[in-house]
């Protein structure tokens, strides 16, 4: 049996809200899984475990772990005994900056395929530390969150396969963190992010790269499949190495909801972690079936690391 998507949503912040009111990781992460779990219509409780692979989070807080604070938002299994339907919810982060969501899907492909769960839910999210990202014009990330609900389908041919990573024979030049000796009062509100010139061109050949790797090792036809890649700032560009395919990279501008429906407001600032989600979102609403046998997913980031993996949708 495959893992397949059964349903996904997006958040932005809300716009209605004060403006005085910061921007937070748990509040976009819970409205894009709420709004998953409406699209699917299925229950919080029915959800037996939640990953949660958002990099940027407000205060830079690192702990408690964000998943634990969505999965009290959102409702999942709070009490297993009087729930619904009784199961003991669990939830963890898992951080590998753009990367993660395809990590989680890894990760759920093992635990849906021993039984551990029926239901797995992930979310990412980041916002900027200080809770506006638009006030920060060093700053290159949207704040926004996406979700994933995944199960397991009774059609072989349906769903994820194998997830493959790929690893650059070079040092990191995209990196984000704390600057201690500089941060003084205002640290907790605050993040530098250093990337070297050049940086989209050569991530955008390291996915295209990766995407040719990955296609050679599993055997597919690209002028046949659909690729959701990275923004584009990082999407594979006409000398790169891999084939030409349709492309499903969710730009700067491109479409997101507050209420996790996935078409909306435009989302100021590049797709971060979420990006896998707002990019399937974006395809499932515009391509034609017909055209293509399958989806592939590719992220590339920080390391720099890249990750993907082929997904077939029910009834295609």
């Amino acid at each position: 049996m495959g893992m397949v998507i059964t349903a996904a949503g997006t958040a932005l912040p809300d716009t209605s809200a004060p403006t005085s009111a910061p921007t937070s990781v748990v509040d976009l992460a819970s409205r894009a899984a709420r709004g998953a779990l409406a699209r699917a219509r299925v229950s919080a409780s029915s959800i037996g475990v939640l990953i949660n692979v958002g990099v940027y989070r407000e205060h830079n807080t690192f702990e408690p772990a964000m998943s634990a604070l969505i999965q009290k938002e959102v409702g999942i299994n709070l009490d297993y005994v009087a729930d619904p339907e009784p199961a003991a919810g669990f939830s963890f982060d898992l951080m590998n900056g753009a990367c993660g969501v395809l990590n989680a899907v890894q990760v759920g492909q093992a635990l849906l395929a021993t039984g551990s769960t029926e239901r797995l839910l992930i979310t990412a999210a980041d916002v900027h530390p200080g809770g506006d990202a638009d006030r920060d014009t060093g700053y290159p990330y949207a704040d926004l969150a996406g979700a994933l609900l995944l199960e397991r389908s009774a059609d072989p041919r349906a769903g994820f396969g194998t997830v493959r990573h790929y690893t650059a024979d070079r040092p990191t030049d995209v990196e984000g963190y704390l600057d201690t000796d500089t941060m003084g009062r205002h640290g907790r509100t605050t993040i530098t992010v250093r990337r070297e010139p050049g940086h989209a061109e050569r991530l955008s050949a390291f996915a295209a790269s990766a995407a040719a790797d990955y296609a050679q090792e599993i055997g597919i036809d690209l002028d046949r499949t659909l690729v959701i890649g990275p923004s584009p700032s990082a999407s594979p560009s006409p000398s790169a190495s891999a084939s030409p395919s349709p492309s499903a990279s969710p730009p700067p501008s491109a479409s997101a909801s507050a209420d996790g429906s996935g078409a909306g407001a435009a989302v100021r600032g590049e797709p971060h972690t979420a990006a896998p989600v707002l990019g399937y979102l974006q395809a499932m609403d515009a391509v034609r079936r017909d055209d293509h046998d399958q989806i592939l997913f590719v992220s590339v980031g920080a390391g720099p690391s890249a990750a993907c993996a082929l997904y077939r949708p029910e009834g295609w």
